[in-house]
């Protein structure tokens, strides 16, 4: 089968999309940006999804049951929320909160070659994801076509999910950008279109805010939500917390996947740049372990058999599914694009989810750092304030979110694995989890030796207060008869021994420390009577640098 012959009958295209959301008051503990945007109504297009589980139970499919069932119970809870108990009638919601809007009906393309034709996608739907306790969103755009070249497939893959060029081609457009995206009504205006090749507003966007600007196209698709360093107006601001290349799932069916060469195999897997069937991606020596690495072959029979099957290529930032037209996984049950839209959606999602969550709170430990200024105490306040928020978020998000195992369902089990393996999840949760301990120690032994000094003065002042105990208990045996004295003169009386007493204490205060030293050579008893006068004296000299 050539190049040109190669028919892809379905493609699915799903990307994912996460975000750092900022804080939109900066003394709440918990961020719920989505009440902001249930709020926006003026010209918001966002709605809020109701789940399957809220509904009529009528309405409920044996596909919402068959994508329940894939997942263990502690990431149900999660996914779905908790029902009414025996014993009680509160139901515990889902912890995420799912936005669509339906104003997008199509994508239409444009990619770089010679007389290449655009190539219109119908968006099956546009999602934003908020999490409960977690200040990321994430957008998840999904797309279909019928009848595509293999080309226009690879093509898509590689270029549809980028924020931003990287660089510019000679001729000015984006490298390895879309030359042209349009988003279009289902009555075929244009919403907004890309923006690739205006270069200078990328290049004056970093210069001035040392952040990347976003393409025309996606900034319209968020909105009401705004860019952190944009000039626009809006409450809920985003920020970048990845690379430019969006996280994307691909479902491909041919009449013969079997006839994929090893090179189209790497393309589609590695949502690689497209090129000819004969010829690899990269080099034979860096995908000499790509089937070992990248493919999942549960039920992939090899290529040139018949049938050839279904095989499934991961590398973390890339999901991508092949197989036959019209042949469905599990006959009657369901099929594979179901399966693929629901449950191995959901499967990405979770650690992609997960790798955000992480990044942000590290961004939030890199920014509490830079803002720290030693010299001056309510710097030092908000900076053990900010980590002990970015602690207790994180102790939430392990108990609420995190899980090493999502599912004991073979197939979703083995490829969840793949996924947390190449995002390196594991490695970023135990580098955060490190980070976090020893910032919670340091705070943990400044506040110890804080309380130290503090006991320290308190020692020094109770045993100078023992002078005037004994003095006052001296007084107190009526040595001076003053109790038939004038209210007045027993008033000056208290006020002669109130105002020493007061001074006496502040000053023992202003010098504990050193007289905290004092005391201890005066309990040494090796110590020779010049030593301990040499000590006595040195609580009155005058020392450069920080006093007592």
């Amino acid at each position: 089968m050539s190049d040109m012959t190669k028919m892809v009958r379905h493609f699915r295209q799903i990307l994912l999309w996460p975000m750092q959301l900022t804080p939109i008051r900066e003394d709440a503990l918990i961020q719920k940006h989505w009440e902001l945007l249930q709020a926006t109504n003026s010209g918001n297009p966002w709605r809020e999804l109701v789940d399957e589980f809220t509904g009529d139970p009528r309405q409920f499919q044996e596909r919402h049951y068959s994508e329940f069932v894939t997942f263990l119970p502690y990431v149900q809870r999660f996914l779905y929320g908790e029902g009414k108990r025996a014993s009680s009638d509160v139901h515990e919601a889902s912890a995420i909160r799912v936005f669509r809007r339906d104003d997008i009906a199509k994508v239409r393309m444009v990619f770089p070659g010679p007389n290449a034709p655009p190539a219109t996608f119908t968006v099956a739907h546009v999602d934003l994801y908020f999490f409960y306790d977690i200040d990321v969103a994430i957008l998840v755009f999904e797309i279909y076509a019928d009848e595509l070249p293999l080309s226009q497939v690879q093509n898509s893959l590689f270029r549809f999910g980028r924020c931003y060029p990287t660089y510019w081609e000679p001729d000015g457009h984006g490298g390895h950008c879309p030359k042209h995206v349009e988003w279009l009504s289902s009555e075929g205006t244009v919403l907004a279109v890309s923006d690739y090749d205006h270069r200078e507003k990328y290049l004056s966007f970093v210069c001035r805010h040392r952040s990347l600007s976003l393409a025309s196209h996606w900034e319209f698709l968020l909105e009401p939500l705004v860019l952190h360093h944009s000039e626009k107006a809006g409450q809920i601001r985003y920020r970048q917390i990845e690379y430019h290349l969006m996280p994307v799932m691909a479902y491909l069916t041919l009449d013969d996947p079997g006839a994929l060469t090893r090179g189209e195999f790497a393309r589609v897997g590695l949502a690689a740049a497209p090129g000819r069937s004969d010829t690899l991606p990269f080099s034979e020596r860096y995908l000499s372990d790509f089937e070992d690495r990248y493919c999942y072959d549960r039920y992939w029979n090899g290529q040139g058999m018949n049938p050839a099957g279904t095989r499934f290529m991961c590398t973390g930032r890339v999901f991508t599914m092949v197989g036959e037209a019209g042949e469905p996984a599990f006959e009657d049950r369901k099929t594979n694009l179901e399966q693929f839209r629901h449950e191995y959606f959901l499967m990405f999602l979770i650690p992609h989810f997960h790798k955000a969550t992480l990044l942000m709170l590290t961004n939030r430990l890199v920014e509490a750092m830079n803002q720290l200024d030693l010299t001056k105490p309510d710097s030092v306040r908000q900076f053990r304030q900010v980590i002990r928020q970015t602690l207790g978020i994180f102790l939430r998000f392990t108990h609420r979110y995190w899980s090493h195992q999502i599912s004991d369902h073979g197939q979703v089990k083995e490829l969840y694995r793949m996924v947390s393996e190449h995002l390196g999840t594991g490695r970023l949760y135990n580098e955060l989890r490190s980070e976090l301990e020893d910032m919670s120690q340091y705070l943990d032994s400044d506040a110890l030796r804080r309380q130290g000094e503090t006991m320290v003065r308190l020692t020094v002042v109770a045993t100078v207060g023992l002078i005037g105990v004994a003095t006052t208990g001296v007084l107190g045996m009526n040595l001076f008869a003053l109790g038939e004295e004038p209210m007045m003169m027993r008033i000056v009386y208290f006020l002669l021994v109130l105002i020493p007493v007061v001074a006496v204490t502040l000053y023992t205060v202003l010098k504990a420390r050193r007289l905290s030293d004092f005391l201890e050579a005066l309990a040494e008893e090796h110590r020779s009577p010049k030593e301990k006068l040499a000590a006595l004296l040195a609580v009155w000299k005058t020392k450069h640098g920080r006093d007592s």
